[in-house]
């Protein structure tokens, strides 16, 4: 049996981004019951993939409730909806195994990992305030896109100079502004700039020097997005509401490192149970994102726990 809900997390302030802002996380969870044991998977619909809650609901409930993790990447497409069901069936082969889901993978138990922290777009004041307040992390994700971004950076690099910043621009910028901020993004000591120009409109990058490691995200969804990234893109974001769950990310994740991609793993803004399978995949990578549920008022029950060290792997309340 397949059950979905929708359901929906408030943030502890508004998040902006170069698109739009919002103050709570819409979210779905799928549950998958069998036999006697329940798996969980979440995953955040995303309007600039053209996805809704209502659509990914829809999709979800119209599922075979004997779908498999094999049968599912050949009936959905990758995003939340296939995420969502993907993670659930994980959790679920753990919980009837009595295992791990690492443990399942025949990979080594996860390490606590250092996530960014991420600072919402907002005025130069207010984010050197944001940093000031976060100064205390190793590393801050700086949400920026418009043609005044300098500022933001300067006052951000104020309010924390001892973090290693990442830029993400969130398709805001034109090549003329990427051109003019890199070198000196680079003097500012910015370790990564992530999706500086739109995808599908990023040609340019492969023309023009990079000082500083550029990262796709939003022209990265799975491993059929990888021939287009050579020579432009440095590293990758992956995400799971990007490929569509766990299964396929692992497999980005290898075949993107055997091309010489450096892996950023990142996320939505969800909650625990929605960060909780990226945590096996953020082993060994480059940059950790998984901050969503630090963004949130409220999360769920058996949070994921965040500690100076980093972010835990999952108590099995949760996941996996």
């Amino acid at each position: 049996m397949i059950t979905v809900t929708a359901d929906t997390f408030p943030l502890a302030h508004t998040f902006t981004i170069s698109r739009g802002s919002k103050s709570t996380a819409q979210v779905v969870t799928a549950t998958v019951t069998r036999d006697g044991h329940h798996g969980r998977g979440e995953a955040v619909p995303y309007a600039r993939y053209g996805e809704t809650v209502a659509g990914v609901l829809a999709q979800i409930a119209a599922t075979a409730p004997w779908i498999t993790r094999e049968t599912l990447a050949r009936d959905l497409p990758p995003g939340a909806a296939r995420n969502a069901l993907d993670c659930a069936l994980w959790d679920l082969e753990a919980k009837a195994a009595g295992k791990r889901v690492w443990d399942l993978l025949h990979l080594p138990a996860p390490r606590a990992v250092i996530t960014a922290f991420t600072l919402s777009l907002d005025t130069p004041a207010a984010m050197q305030a944001q940093a000031a307040q976060n100064a205390h992390r190793p590393v801050l994700k700086i949400k920026l896109g418009t043609p005044d971004d300098m500022p933001r950076l300067e006052a951000v690099r104020q309010g924390a100079p001892n973090a290693t910043l990442i830029i993400d621009a969130n398709e805001g910028w034109t090549p003329e502004i990427y051109a003019d901020l890199a070198p000196r993004l680079v003097a500012m000591g910015v370790a990564l700039v992530e999706q500086p120009l739109p995808a599908g409109d990023d040609n340019m990058l492969a023309e023009i020097a990079r000082p500083l490691p550029v990262c796709a995200d939003e022209s990265c969804h799975d491993r059929e997005s990888l021939p287009a990234l050579h020579g432009k893109y440095d590293v990758i974001n992956i995400k799971l509401d990007k490929t569509g769950g766990l299964t396929e990310a692992l497999a980005l994740k290898a075949e993107a490192q055997a091309m010489g991609f450096g892996i950023m793993v990142g996320c939505m803004v969800g909650s625990s149970l929605a960060m909780a399978p990226a945590t096996i995949l953020a082993q060994g990578v480059a940059f950790t994102d998984l901050d969503g549920p630090l963004l949130l008022a409220q999360d769920r029950d058996n949070p994921l726990l965040f500690v100076e060290h980093g972010i835990h792997p999952p108590h099995p309340a949760l996941w996996g």
